[in-house]
């Protein structure tokens, strides 16, 4: 009898719910971007009774996949357009490294 062991997912391929700064660490950015990204209507969140944003898991693969179909808009407001968001950098894995 052979018993098939799948390996443990990573602790945020089964977490549903994150935190901003969860999520930045998922997104790859920073929390400013995060908040800044929330307030304008990038990401959707929720708040708790508190008023503290959270993001679903869905709400953050929704981000990342409409960047990689749509890339970064041009944002009129951004007066540094040399380091624009890298969709593909927010798609690579949390700790992975960069070649």
């Amino acid at each position: 009898m052979s018993l098939s062991v799948s390996p443990t997912p990573r602790r945020s391929e089964r977490q549903l719910v994150f935190t901003s700064s969860q999520a930045a660490r998922y997104l790859g950015v920073s929390l400013a971007t995060v908040r800044r990204w929330t307030d304008a209507g990038h990401i959707a969140c929720y708040r708790t009774p508190g008023g503290q944003r959270r993001f679903s898991r869905a709400q953050l693969d929704e981000f990342i996949a409409s960047m990689q179909r749509t890339g970064p808009a041009e944002d009129p407001h951004v007066t540094d357009q040399r380091n624009p968001v890298d969709a593909t950098r927010l798609a690579r894995p949390v700790g992975a490294r960069v070649a």
